[in-house]
């Protein structure tokens, strides 16, 4: 009984680590990302913006996601700090992601348009592309979790057996 009680212990430090690890790993694949929400229309585009340093990160990233996508003609663009379009993209399903060349240091903005009268909720995300040092983070935290979760699951196993043969 002592021995099920040691792994219960220790899966749920495991578990209680991994939950810490995989927050802290989206802070930091979020930080540098610039965020915005909003309605859009033919009336109405949602424009985000972010400082983008060509040296830091050669490779940006945007991302789009629809509420309630019903199909309308919705499109994403990307501006470098010349205001030259250098990413044009329709939205054809509820979330989309597209990675794009930072050449210049500067301002890049995120344009999302809809050419319907009707108004639809976006979310809209642009910064630069991670790198796989704090892409592994959110990795490590979930292998963490899993390996919490299956002993905790070998725990319980453990503790129905012993009580059986105590029986």
């Amino acid at each position: 009984m002592q021995k099920a009680g040691i792994i219960l212990v220790a899966s749920g430090a495991l578990i209680v680590i991994g939950l810490i690890l995989l927050a802290v790993g989206n802070q930091i694949i979020l930080e540098g990302v610039y965020q915005g929400n909003g309605k859009i229309s033919a009336n109405q585009d949602l424009i985000i913006s972010g400082e983008f340093n060509s040296e830091e990160s050669p490779i940006g990233i945007s991302a789009v996601q629809v509420m309630e996508f019903k199909g309308n003609r919705i499109s994403a663009k990307i501006l470098d700090p010349f205001d030259n379009e250098i990413v044009s993209k329709n939205v054809d399903e509820e979330t989309i992601e597209e990675e794009f060349d930072i050449f210049e240091t500067g301002e890049y903005k995120l344009i999302i348009q809809s050419d319907s009268s009707e108004e639809t909720q976006v979310f809209g995300a642009i910064g630069p592309l991670p790198d796989a040092g704090k892409k592994s983070l959110s990795f490590v935290s979930a292998y963490i979790l899993i390996i919490g979760m299956v002993g905790l699951v070998g725990s319980g196993i453990y503790r129905i057996k012993s009580r059986k043969k105590s029986v």
